[in-house]
């Protein structure tokens, strides 16, 4: 009987303590080494296998989340680099969030950062350090977490996202120092500065409106009503044409094209004519080099 009560009680610590490791997070990694010749492979298998760990086991917040209540996502790092214990290549992050009352998945975020550099040594662990700088790695991994955490609130609620861009700024405050690339304030206007910058700055703070009315306002009221919420979704594209008008070079603008031109085409393909041809004169003003995909919109077939 003890043994039986002994048993019982280290099971549960045991689901205990593997759901407690559970984060917020509900990312796949991959790891893409091919080439990269000549190398033992194991090394980026366990790079692969430490920035699973870290993203998907670190709390980045005090949300206590259910498993299907995670934030999903994907970050394919591909590695074109190695000598040493440096790494440099590039990361392509996707970010995808629940459509109420259906099994879609719409796509938030398809970025994709080309100046990923960092040491690494094989068997490291990666450790959380909230207020800190622990390497380039660590700072990648945290500014992208709190990134999409903060895009994935704001598509839920109204400028829900702030408390995560916060924690976006200060890690890129405390990464100007370092003189790791991808900081820099000037370095380009694609970087993660100019990143963060785009979400937090009034004249483009349109954009994140735009994400709250896009998404609770338009894809999750369609289950129950398609023409009203992609009407609040034709409403909400105007958010575009602000910021374009202020900003026309912004990287968010970049962001919203690469993450949800395709979405819009099949949104629109069963649209009225004029809501269709509204829909069309929007993004092309924006996205003049789309304008062959952007015609599907317009000529649906």
């Amino acid at each position: 009987m003890i043994l039986r009560f002994i048993t019982y009680v280290l099971i549960f610590l045991v689901s205990f303590l593997v759901e407690a490791r559970a984060g917020e997070l509900l990312c796949e990694v991959e790891v893409n080494s091919s080439m990269i010749e000549g190398t033992n492979k194991s090394v980026f298998e366990s790079l692969q296998k430490s920035i699973s760990d870290y993203l998907n086991e670190t709390e980045f917040t005090n949300l206590r989340l259910k498993d299907n209540e995670r934030v999903e996502c994907r970050l394919f790092l591909t590695v074109r680099e190695y000598s040493g214990n440096r790494i440099k290549g590039d990361i392509q992050l996707q970010l995808s969030r629940p459509v109420f009352n259906s099994s879609y998945m719409s796509p938030i975020l398809n970025l994709k950062d080309t100046k990923v550099d960092f040491e690494y040594r094989e068997g490291d662990t990666l450790y959380f350090n909230e207020n800190g700088w622990t390497g380039n790695l660590n700072g990648i991994l945290d500014f992208y977490a709190y990134l999409m955490l903060g895009l994935d609130a704001d598509s839920f609620s109204f400028q829900g996202g702030e408390p995560y861009f916060e924690k976006v700024e200060s890690i890129v405050q405390r990464a100007q120092s370092s003189g790791e690339s991808g900081w820099k304030i000037y370095e380009d206007d694609r970087n993660r500065s100019a990143i963060i910058n785009s979400f937090t700055e009034k004249k483009t703070s349109p954009i994140r409106d735009l994400l709250y009315k896009y998404h609770r306002k338009g894809l999750d009221e369609m289950a129950v009503s398609p023409d009203k919420g992609r009407s609040a979704i034709t409403a909400a594209l105007q958010n575009l044409t602000k910021i374009h008008s202020v900003a026309p070079g912004s990287v968010c603008l970049t962001i919203f094209r690469d993450a949800k031109l395709d979405e819009l085409v099949n949104l629109y393909s069963k649209a009225p004519q004029p809501e269709r041809e509204e829909a069309f004169a929007i993004l092309s003003g924006i996205y003049p080099s789309e304008r062959e995909r952007l015609n599907k919109i317009r000529n649906p077939r």
